[in-house]
Formats: C-alpha cells, sequence, structure tokens
C-alpha cells in the first residue's frame, strides 16, 4: 500500500507515543518476571529459555511456579531433567529446555551461584541465542551492559514496518537498531514493542486506525490494515 506518513519519522516521538497506548496491555513476560523480584541474570535467562515458542501469559506463570519450587542455581542444579520437565511441562519443548535449564544451573553453581555480565559467555549456554543473551543482559543489567538490541518477532515487525530500519532477520535488525537506536532505549524498546505488537502493531493486519504512530507510519508491507 501507498505509505501514509505525513510526518519525518523521530524514535523520541514514536515511543513516547506507544508507551501511552501499551498502559492498558500486560508487559512482556521477563519485564514483568523482573518486576516481580526474579531479576538476577540467572534468573531471566531461565525465563527466556522457557519463553521460546510460549505466550507471554503461559511463560510468566510457568516460571514463577518453576522458582517456587527450585529458583537458586544449587536447588535447579539438584533436580533431575524430568523434574524440571514436569515443572516447566506447558512450555513448548520442556524436555529439551529442561536438560538446558539443569546445565546452566551446573555452571552458574559452579561460578559461586551467578552469570557473568558476558554477551559471548551467555551465547556459549546451551540453549542461548542472540535474542535471549541480549535481552537477559539489559533486562538484568540495564542499557548501560546490553551489547545489542533483544530482537523479537515484535521488534523486527513493527521497526521494520515503521521504516526505521530495513532488514529482512531479526538477526540483521539487531544489527541495524545498534547503528541508529539510542541506547538508552536499547532495552525499553523490547519492553515496549512487545505489548504494542500483540495488540496495535500486529501481525498481517495491524490496527493502524487504532495507531499513535501513524502519521509517521511508512506501514512498509501493510496490504490490510484495520
Amino acid at each position: 500500500m501507498t505509505p501514509s506518513a505525513t510526518e519525518p519519522f523521530d524514535i523520541d516521538t514514536a515511543l513516547a507515543a506507544v508507551r501511552v497506548a501499551v498502559e492498558p496491555f500486560p508487559p512482556a513476560a521477563l519485564f514483568a518476571l523482573a518486576d516481580a523480584g526474579y531479576s538476577s541474570l540467572f534468573e531471566i535467562l531461565v525465563g527466556c529459555i522457557i519463553s521460546i515458542r510460549t505466550r507471554d501469559e503461559e511463560t510468566l506463570e510457568i516460571t514463577q511456579r518453576f522458582f517456587s519450587r527450585a529458583r537458586t542455581s544449587a536447588e535447579i542444579a539438584a533436580l533431575e531433567p524430568e523434574a524440571i520437565a514436569d515443572l516447566i511441562g506447558p512450555s513448548q519443548f520442556a524436555g529439551v529446555k529442561a536438560v538446558q535449564i539443569r546445565s546452566i544451573a551446573h555452571i552458574a553453581e559452579a561460578r559461586g551461584g551467578e552469570l557473568p555480565l558476558d554477551e559471548a559467555f551467555l551465547l556459549a549456554l546451551p540453549g542461548v541465542g542472540p535474542k535471549c543473551a541480549n535481552l537477559a543482559l539489559g533486562v538484568a543489567a540495564g542499557p548501560d551492559v546490553a551489547p545489542h538490541v533483544g530482537v523479537d518477532v515484535h521488534v523486527h515487525r513493527v521497526t521494520n514496518r515503521w521504516g526505521y530500519v530495513a532488514a529482512r532477520t531479526p538477526e540483521a535488525t539487531m544489527a541495524a537498531l545498534d547503528d541508529v537506536l539510542p541506547r538508552k532505549f536499547r532495552v525499553e524498546i523490547n519492553r515496549l514493542l512487545v505489548p504494542f505488537g500483540k495488540h496495535v502493531c500486529t501481525g498481517p493486519r495491524p490496527r493502524c486506525s487504532a495507531c499513535p504512530v501513524l502519521p509517521m507510519c511508512r506501514q512498509v508491507g501493510v496490504t490490510d490494515p484495520r
């Protein structure tokens, strides 16, 4: 469709509008987890692994229930993978995730119960990819520590639809955002765009008529707005 943008795109203005737009909606699972007091790097990383291919609402409930049974690296390392799989059962691929989580717990326990704030170290852990590594670092330690933007499907779709970046994959979007996004937004953009992407700037049929960013949005790839 023909882009309807009538104003130049400004990320500060866009994210200010999105902050207001997402106020009625639940926060993304990992941010809700941190807000509930599970804010260490180890806890956020475990939550991120549980979240893979699992809805946010389920992720938060599953992770909090799991941590009520075993929360520290020592407690989790002491469990058998089958027990972990049972505890996180509603999460997709629970058996695989259980092995990964237990391995990470053993590694953390060998380091005194914590993980280093180091992207390369996290990426070498079983089951941890760029999204989880960077998002966990950002949520646990803030934008000054996060080496990259944590890009999921919502951040990828929305920022490319806006025309703020032009990238074909989440990994390419991460690199593009690293170049243009002010560091102060490196963590917040995920906090904001997950609920925004779920409830406003949705997949094939975005709610453009209700979008506060529409005057600046290039509507890249939009063919069926509402």
